[in-house]
């Protein structure tokens, strides 16, 4: 099955918008799909999708209860479906406590079982709720993560558990710079958790029309370390506007999402926006990553035909493996 979790140390990259994207092209592939937020900041997964209506009710249960043992539920009631079919484990502020939560629990079951910290599997709790107990590989085609940045027990739990990583990176002042960052990332995330960790690609994004930023994606496709297999253009509306339609970027334009003036104030209504070809073109581009990771990192059969039904302008169609990948009404 897929297991991704989408990361990148640095800020900006555009993590939660490119885990929502995949998840949804996987879903219009015919996939089952789950995405689990580890995030408990706000402006997160569990925002863009609209769920996790009790992710600040500390009795309420959630997932970090099921990760140390201590559930008040069955673990199918943390399940919530999104709008567009992707089943999600909404994030819950009890994350931001994760760490100290474990260490209290590490505390209590080292002095039970006599035990040292450093032989309790702080590392693979997550794994073994999701694949030993819950068995998730049973009920979905692809499990994503969207994690919390910084590298901590939370972000490691999700690597072990998951093992592949898909990577977005913004442009810098160098492309070498990010590539030898990636490596170092990689090798010290095997290092710490003893596994092998695979990169299944990078994704450059908001990529600009600029010499820099076509060189810095140049450098990012001609180098032989990962797979580059799209570049995300510079589309700061479209994917602002995934906030307010509360879902992906193929909602923002099925549904013609737009954010306006009005009077004195700003807002966003359905049935406003144009239809752009660059943004359908996009759109491909995003199936086409979704594509790569299914297929060629995880051999996965889909469906390769997009059909966007945009309201008012009826149905564009494109098949991945076109090669001129030409969008059509």
């Amino acid at each position: 099955m897929i297991s991704v979790v989408v990361y990148s140390e640095s800020g900006g990259t555009f993590k939660t918008t490119t885990t929502a994207n995949l998840a949804v092209s996987l879903e219009r592939m015919g996939l089952d799909v789950c995405v689990i937020d580890l995030d408990p900041q706000e402006g997160n997964l569990t925002s863009l999708f609209d769920v996790g209506e009790n992710r600040s009710d500390s009795d309420a249960d959630n997932l970090v209860r099921h990760i140390l043992e201590m559930p008040e539920g069955d673990f199918e009631g943390l399940i919530e479906t999104s709008s567009e079919g992707v089943d999600v484990i909404p994030s819950h502020d009890m994350l931001g406590d994760f760490t100290s939560n474990l260490e209290q629990k590490i505390a209590y079951e080292t002095g039970m079982k006599n035990m040292s910290r450093d032989e309790f599997p702080r590392f693979e709790l997550l794994y073994d709720l999701l694949w030993n107990e819950q068995q998730l590989q049973d009920q979905y085609n692809a499990v994503l993560i969207d994690p919390n940045a910084r590298a901590e027990d939370l972000l490691y739990n999700a690597i072990y558990a998951l093992r592949t990583l898909v990577a977005p990176v913004k442009p810098a002042g160098k492309g070498n710079l990010s590539l030898d960052g990636l490596e170092e990332m990689v090798e010290n995330m095997s290092d710490q958790l003893d596994i092998e960790v695979g990169l299944s690609c990078v994704v450059p994004t908001a990529i600009g029309q600029t010499n820099a930023h076509t060189q810095y994606t140049k450098q990012f496709k001609d180098n032989e370390m990962y797979s580059t297999p799209v570049a995300i253009p510079a589309r700061e509306s479209l994917m602002d506007a995934m906030w307010e339609a509360r879902g992906s970027a193929y909602k923002v334009v099925e549904e013609r999402w737009k954010t306006f003036e009005q009077g004195d104030e700003m807002v966003s209504e359905p049935g406003k926006r144009g239809v752009y070809d660059r943004e359908l073109e996009t759109l491909r581009d995003i199936y086409e990553l979704a594509a790569f990771v299914a297929t060629e990192t995880f051999d996965a059969e889909i469906d390769p035909q997009l059909t966007l039904d945009i309201d008012d302008h009826g149905e564009r169609t494109f098949t991945i493996d076109d090669a001129e990948r030409e969008v059509t009404a």
